[in-house]
């Protein structure tokens, strides 16, 4: 009689796990770590004593390291093998700032143009700065607050451009038949240009995703705008906080709305023209 030879491995096939495909550790790939679920791009790819090991960046800055382990990770949904990418790193192209631009790195901030950009309130040039500051100091363009649009008439009175000194004003919620709407055709002219976006605030300026949320929610008309966006989100109503935590979302560009991100451009080249 013939011996039959069994494997060891007495697990039922449709039950053992499939190889998963093996994908180089590139710099810049995005994948998430299966077990935490933490998501971040590869920073650095090291050989260690207890094995090799990935740096992940996640969009807030925050580095984490892990093993390189069988199906550990998740690219694009799909479960992968990360492994070390074999041959010398690929050269980095020039790097970028908040906006897009290619970065300039060493060069000094240009003094200041006769030129201005102004925005309605803090959180407003908050923003800006923090996508576009760069590009600002490089251009010599210094952005300031209006504190409410209604001051818009006499601030442009009081500036008196002509040629090339140029002012820009970006305006919340500048929609056809509002307030805002009005005071901006009043002072439009050769040299100043208005511009604005369709939300209520800053706030909503800055994608959903990126905060964390499913959407910015609705708050009815008679209720403070801000805090009653506070409360449906269920964070403590505290508007400094608040602001400072969507603020926080803010990385580049990517995190914001595209009307707001025309709008802004479309000062930056007028007051530099």
């Amino acid at each position: 009689m013939r011996s039959t030879q069994y494997s060891s491995d007495l697990t039922p096939p449709w039950k053992r796990q499939q190889p998963a495909p093996e994908v180089p550790a590139e710099r810049d790939l995005v994948v998430e770590e299966a077990a935490s679920g933490f998501c971040g791009a590869v920073v650095r790819c090291e050989k260690t004593a207890e094995g090799p090991t990935v740096t992940l960046e996640d969009r807030f800055g925050k580095h984490r390291v892990f093993p390189l382990v069988p199906r550990g990770f998740l690219l694009e949904g799909k479960v992968v093998t990360l492994v070390r990418p074999s041959g010398p790193a690929p050269a980095r192209g020039p790097g970028r700032t908040a906006s897009g631009s290619i970065a300039v790195p060493g060069t000094r901030a240009r003094v200041a143009r006769e030129s201005r950009i102004y925005v309605e309130g803090r959180h407003d040039a908050e923003l800006v700065e923090r996508v576009w500051g760069d590009d600002l100091r490089i251009e010599g363009v210094v952005v300031e607050y209006l504190e409410g649009v209604d001051d818009l008439p006499a601030i442009v009175a009081e500036f008196a451009p002509a040629g090339g000194r140029r002012l820009g004003v970006l305006v919340d919620h500048l929609l056809p038949g509002t307030k805002e709407h009005r005071i901006a055709s009043a002072v439009t002219g050769d040299a100043v240009l208005v511009v604005g976006h369709p939300f209520i605030d800053i706030w909503q300026a800055v994608k959903p995703e990126s905060v964390g949320i499913a959407a910015w929610p609705g708050v009815p008309r008679g209720e403070v705008w801000k805090e009653g966006i506070c409360r449906r989100l269920g964070w403590p109503v505290d508007t400094p906080a608040a602001w400072k935590r969507i603020l926080a979302s803010v990385n580049s560009y990517k995190d914001l709305e595209p009307e707001l991100l025309r709008s802004v451009e479309q000062l930056i080249d007028f007051t530099t023209e």
